[in-house]
């Protein structure tokens, strides 16, 4: 049997319990049995799926089984372990043991050294915290107590993240699975080229198009520019896209999908838990701050493509956009499926998405030629989705891990008070500041529903202490959090584009950054006013799109161009400009006529400003892929 086989189960026993299997057939099963078998089952899948080096395979299957043994003996034991809490004899505390070190060591191999690192520290802390300094003293915990609370309570691994990551992220990659092995990424390309490709800077409106679409589902943004960027990044070089421009707007628009509603990479579902709001609550208060983020990146490249002449692909050479539409509506009418059962009948999220897999499953056998394989393809997507499961569920359970030993110790309450100190020196901008920086660091080489569940638990309270809303800290913890990977010196997504496009990975990353750089404001605002979170009066609302629409308009100019402005102190002037009409809806308060008045003065000049620069710019040959980088790459 093939590694790559062990992960169909973890696939199928997920369904068949989003299905309601067990209650159909009469059976009590709670869900910590449940969670306590696919963790078991994704600690064993992937030890083995990813290998010690040498010829050690037998090393991993047998602790691999030992590990699968030891969470099995939790689900077979879990409802009389309930009814006897004090007993913590060796039959509990030996197998948590292991249990736990096999989840440390499958995310270390799965996930990278930084989260098993950051999940001993943890355990660490548990067990030694009686002896920390000043405020992180935490109280002091017999080890079998702690040990078996991490393996076996609510708070612990078998808890809210394991939950949510089995039941409705499994349904969504389940739904991505499906969409990937139809096609779905080469026919939502081509559907992008029809509607884009023919636009000033064609293929890179294409490549914002086709990634923002895919990576909303695919849950991860390296997965997504691995399987977009193979097709854009190319296309984006032949026109005339410099090599490391090309990766860096494949990467931010792969970015950019986890998100993007309806679906942001399933960590929407993860968000809605922790709040106890419903996801639709969630998916709106995203909506204008990821339409802000894809809007400044059209904007910047229309712009860039606009001052080095670079058109689009005649569209004699493109698919007509009604042929397109006519191969997308297999996989766009599930899209629809999904979102009439999320929010016309109020189907749980992982069940609505397996329903819409369904569909598409069942749309891809009714359209695909004879010869198409059909049966077999099941097998694919289950490993496939398999495979995906894998990191997700394992970051789950170190989540829990993390998440456990803040309850049991207090530490949660330490860290409050210590952030609550910067605010009370520096502001709440300062706390905001330090916020996003621990989060990008954090963040380094984690998933993205990993870098959320693990900075939110440990910021987040500080954040609400200081007077910031819950959603807004939610949502700034998750954007920093994701700027993780377009943020040099680890700059995952970057460097991952940077290798299909052969481009400097360095230069690549500090290109993404610019391209980015809503994504980096953007959280500073709604953090401010939660009208950008849809939270307010529609006026209030108005004139926030309105301040940050013009804003972003004026940044994209300063940022593609930098001859137009005659040096850089004007070109310095214009962001400034640019960030003041940004935040005044903010510092004014968003109803205020001064809020008003700098939001249309902002507009004004958007519309001078492009006169200015119309009429300034000289003529621009189209570039080519080898040109040598000009005064304004070099930034």
């Amino acid at each position: 049997m093939k590694a790559s086989h062990l992960t169909v189960p973890i696939t199928v026993i997920g369904i068949l319990w989003l299905l309601d299997l067990p209650r159909r057939l009469g059976l009590l099963v709670i869900t910590e049995q449940y969670l306590a078998l696919m963790i078991g089952l994704a600690v064993l899948a992937g030890l083995v799926v990813a290998p010690l080096k040498g010829r050690l395979h037998v090393v991993d299957w047998l602790f691999g089984l030992a590990c699968l043994a030891a969470w099995c003996w939790l689900a077979w034991n879990y409802e009389v372990w309930l009814l006897d809490p004090v007993n913590r004899g060796p039959e509990k505390w030996v197998p948590a043991v292991v249990a736990i070190a096999g989840v440390i060591e499958a995310t270390r191999r799965h996930c990278g050294m930084v989260l098993g690192a950051l999940a001993v520290a943890f355990i660490a802390y548990g067990l030694f915290g009686a002896y920390a300094p000043g405020i992180f003293e935490a109280a002091e915990l017999a080890p079998e107590r702690f040990i078996l609370y991490l393996y076996s309570d609510t708070n612990g691994i078998p808890g809210l993240v394991l939950g949510v990551g089995a039941t409705q992220i499994l349904g969504f990659i389940v739904f991505g699975a499906v969409l990937n092995a139809v096609g779905g990424s080469r026919v939502l390309t081509d559907l992008a080229m029809a509607a884009m490709g023919h636009r000033r800077g064609g293929p890179a409106k294409v490549a914002i198009l086709a990634s923002s679409l895919f990576g909303t589902l695919s849950g991860s943004t390296v997965a997504n520019v691995m399987s977009t960027g193979v097709v854009t990044i190319p296309m984006m070089k032949r026109s005339g896209f410099p090599a490391r421009y090309a990766a860096a707007i494949e990467a931010v628009a792969s970015n950019g999908g986890q998100i993007a509603p309806p679906v942001m990479g399933a960590t929407a579902f993860v968000i809605a838990e922790f709040l106890q709001v419903s996801y639709a609550t969630v998916v709106l208060a995203a909506l204008l701050p990821a339409v802000a983020y894809y809007l400044m990146l059209y904007l910047q490249v229309d712009r860039y493509a606009a001052v080095h002449g670079l058109e689009g692909t005649p569209r004699a050479e493109l698919p007509p956009l009604g042929a397109s539409f006519a191969k997308a509506w297999p996989l766009l009418m599930p899209l629809g499926v999904l979102i009439w059962f999320l929010f016309g009948l109020g189907y749980a999220p992982g069940k609505a998405a397996l329903y819409a897999a369904f569909v598409s499953y069942g749309l891809y056998l009714v359209t695909a030629p004879r010869a198409a394989p059909r049966l077999s393809l099941l097998g694919v997507i289950a490993q496939n989705a398999g495979v995906i499961l894998i990191p997700v569920l394992l970051v789950c359970a170190i989540a829990g891990i993390i998440i456990g030993t803040i309850n049991i110790t207090g530490l949660g309450f330490a860290l409050t008070l210590a952030l609550g100190r910067i605010a009370e020196l520096g502001g709440v901008l300062a706390l905001l500041a330090v916020t996003a920086l621990i989060a990008i660091i954090l963040g380094v080489g984690m998933p993205t529903t990993g870098v959320y569940v693990v900075v939110s638990v440990l910021l987040a309270p500080a954040l609400v202490k200081a007077g910031i809303g819950q959603m807004s800290a939610h949502l700034f913890i998750f954007y920093f959090g994701l700027l993780s990977m377009l943020t040099p010196p680890v700059a995952i997504a970057s460097y991952a584009a940077a290798s299909l496009a052969e481009s400097d990975m360095w230069r690549t990353g500090v290109t993404g950054m610019r391209l980015a750089v809503v994504a980096y404001l953007i959280p500073f605002a709604f953090a401010f006013n939660p009208a950008l979170l849809l939270d307010g009066t529609w006026l209030e609302i108005t004139i926030s799109c309105v301040s940050v629409g013009a804003a972003g308009m004026m940044l994209a100019e300063v940022l593609a161009w930098r001859g137009a402005y005659g040096g850089g102190w004007r070109r310095l002037a214009m962001g400034t400009v640019a960030l003041f009409v940004g935040a005044s809806s903010a510092a004014f308060g968003a109803a205020s006529p001064a809020a008003a008045a700098t939001a249309f003065a902002g507009v004004a000049v958007v519309l001078v400003t492009r006169r200015f620069v119309a009429g300034a710019r000289p003529p621009q040959r189209p570039a080519t892929p080898n040109d040598p980088p000009n005064r304004m790459e070099q930034i």
